[in-house]
């Protein structure tokens, strides 16, 4: 048996629901968050409401839990707390536990915008313009290798937080004066491509590779998208991440211009449109536990229907 921990777990209860669906007869799954109002705790067969992820005592609760449930495996939803869990891989591992997130140097590329940026760069990929100094970003306009709109967000940041459509000059330099660590992006007119990448934890093979075209987004996640294959872009994305040396479950970002696709963020965690891939057949939780089984997943990259659309909606839930 192998129980799982899913680590603020706020509000995803499909991606908890498709949990409970692969793992019915094979584990427990344990839900942990702050709030206790997080509603997707209540989909999990044991919830625990943690501390802040700053908390002092923070891991040690945390190999509590594990310790008490018995958990193989743990993971996060949030980006502060993939770090937490790749620098703290040993602490678990002593325990029996695997964190189930890439290595701590890939989780900090990917949470470092101009370092992802830069690898991109010096590897080849195709990426969004990105200037992490305003008077590089004026030069870049006075050449004519820029130009306005522009967008202007933190360099370290998530969910679209503080991430502003910028129209002009006098603007842009306010922004990176009152915000320390502003980084400036061209703006992308291109179709915005979300991807759900698995690579196996035992072969370090990319198994899994599920691509849709975002049709709206809402507080930096995908609201309504539809399923798509491209062999060339499945081909591009196993070629980025086995350079990039990523592992299990990964959320990849991409713009479409001309023909080409563009490599923009990577989220080494569950993406918050993922229920459209587990709906379509890419069943990343059977992928996890066949890794704790110390199992290797056969590839199926790209084995999934085309045309399938996801349309998010509110719901409610009841605590008595």
């Amino acid at each position: 048996m192998n129980h799982i921990f899913v680590l603020s777990c706020g509000t995803r209860v499909s991606l908890l629901r498709a949990f409970k669906k692969s793992m019915q007869g094979q584990g427990r799954l344990i839900a942990g968050d702050c709030n206790p109002l997080a509603p997707a705790l209540y989909e999990a067969d044991a919830h625990y409401v943690l501390p802040r992820i700053d908390a002092p005592e923070y891991l040690d609760v945390l190999l509590g839990i594990c310790r008490k449930e018995q958990i193989s495996g743990v993971l996060t939803l949030i980006d502060p707390e993939i770090a937490f869990l790749a620098a703290n891989a040993d602490a678990f591992a002593r325990i029996g536990v695997t964190a189930l997130v890439s290595s701590k140097e890939a989780a900090l590329m990917s949470f470092d915008k101009m370092q992802m940026h830069d690898f991109c760069v010096e590897n080849g990929f195709r990426t969004v313009a990105t200037y992490a100094e305003l008077e590089a970003a004026e030069k870049a306009l006075e050449e004519g290798r820029l130009s306005f709109p522009l967008f202007a967000k933190p360099l370290c940041g998530s969910c679209s937080y503080m991430a502003r459509r910028v129209e002009d000059l006098e603007h842009l330099r306010f922004l990176c004066g009152r915000y320390p660590q502003t980084i400036v992006q061209e703006f992308m007119p291109g179709n915005e491509i979300g991807a759900d990448v698995y690579v196996d934890g035992v072969s370090g093979e990319v198994v899994s590779v599920f691509t849709k075209r975002k049709l709206l987004m809402r507080s930096g996640e995908t609201d309504k998208a539809v399923s798509f294959r491209d062999p060339r872009l499945f081909a591009l994305i196993c070629d980025f991440v086995k350079k990039a040396n990523y592992r299990y479950q990964l959320d990849i970002d991409l713009f479409e211009r001309d023909g080409e696709y563009y490599i923009s963020e990577v989220n080494p965690r569950f993406g918050g449109g993922y229920p459209l891939a587990f709906e379509c057949g890419c069943d990343f939780p059977a992928l996890i536990l066949n890794n704790l089984r110390g199992i290797a997943n056969a590839p199926q990259v790209g084995e999934y229907p085309d045309g399938v659309r996801m349309m998010k909606y509110p719901e409610v839930k009841f605590l008595r």
